[in-house]
């Protein structure tokens, strides 16, 4: 059941729209503003409701705080690096705001925009959010049209992705969630459990850029192919996690893109609650909250790694690297359509 309720006003006036979608004894919560997850709250191994993603209680702190907390993200989700992309021989060059590289859509991505909503089944818990991006906004050309469709049903919270373009143009979606199963208030996701069904990463340049090739994950500390805490080997001395500070880095999953495939567990051994993450995309990122330091939900304090991300998507650069593009390309043509979809499943 999908009930709504004012969630709080932009500077301009304009409500941001809470939906709350119930699921037996479990609950989701979706704004208007940036398509954000605000809460996910699910029952532990005692029956005690647990939100295990990390937010805000107010629009302003999604406005005014960096991270993406939970937003939808586009129109190219992660990075290209300096900003350049070529298409059909013309030139783009994208805003730049991570280290001289375009992070996330750039100065305004669709994390900050205001998503027209439309409850698709109440009854079933399916949302359908739509933002029109413009042509040449964020320099990005043709005017792309998105809908996601948010779903929350028998524990399995989904995220259906879909868009078409006039003219052709790169996108690639995805929803930067942050989890803590322990709960959102415990400050520190180092003791759950992760297994990632990869068996190699995208090694990045300094400023976290892929340029080409891959690195195993066998015998280093990115190999999650046997389950262990995420904090075993975050501090380790490898050169791709220094230069991430911890783990903030792409795994190149083994299904082919666009076939659905399990491709993440995680677990909390303090409240049992287990995750299982599936996604017909050809990769995830994995990022452990390097760099969060701001106060979420009820006051409570989210420090270094007190979230992780799962952040299924193509490759990032692919653009600019023909080998990545291999894996799923980013570029989309007037006439096709993108859709791709996630799926975070929960029991305890």
């Amino acid at each position: 059941m999908i009930t709504t309720s004012v969630f709080d006003k932009l500077e301009d006036g304009r409500e941001v729209i809470a939906y709350t979608m119930t699921d037996g004894d479990k609950k989701a919560v979706v704004l208007n503003y940036g398509g954000i997850i605000q809460s996910l709250v699910v029952p532990d191994k005692d029956g005690n409701p647990v939100d295990v993603l990390l937010g805000y209680d107010n629009v302003s702190g999604y406005r005014n705080n960096g991270g993406f907390l939970s937003a939808l993200i586009g129109r190219f989700g992660n990075r290209i690096g300096e900003g350049k992309m070529t298409i059909d021989g013309v030139a783009y060059q994208l805003y730049n705001n991570d280290r001289g590289n375009h992070l996330h859509g750039g100065k305004e991505g669709f994390d900050r925009k205001m998503w027209e909503v439309e409850i698709l089944c109440s009854e079933c818990n399916r949302l359908q959010l739509t933002y029109v991006s413009p042509d040449g906004e964020e320099n990005y050309p043709g005017t792309l049209t998105v809908k996601v469709v948010y779903s929350f049903k028998d524990g399995v919270f989904g995220i259906e992705y879909t868009a078409t373009t006039d003219k052709k143009t790169v996108v690639n979606l995805t929803n930067h969630a942050y989890f803590n199963l322990n709960g959102q208030q415990d400050g520190s996701i180092l003791d759950n459990v992760l297994f990632i069904d990869s068996e190699k990463i995208t090694p990045t340049n300094a400023t976290m850029i892929p340029v080409g090739g891959f690195k195993a994950v066998q015998g280093t500390p990115f190999d999650f192919t046997s389950p262990k805490a995420i904090g075993d080997d975050v501090d380790s001395d490898d050169i791709d996690m220094v230069q991430g500070g911890g783990y903030d880095h792409c795994y190149v999953l083994k299904n082919k893109c666009g076939e659905m495939a399990d491709y993440a567990t995680v677990v909390s051994k303090k409240t049992g609650i287990k995750m299982t993450c599936s996604t017909d995309m050809p990769a995830v990122q994995f990022y452990c909250g390097n760099g969060l330091d701001q106060d979420g939900k009820g006051g409570v304090h989210y420090g270094k790694r007190a979230g992780f991300c799962l952040e299924t998507q193509a490759i990032p650069n692919n653009v600019n690297v023909p080998e990545y593009a291999a894996y799923g390309s980013s570029l989309l043509d007037k006439g096709e359509t993108y859709h791709f979809t996630a799926k975070y499943k929960f029991e305890a």
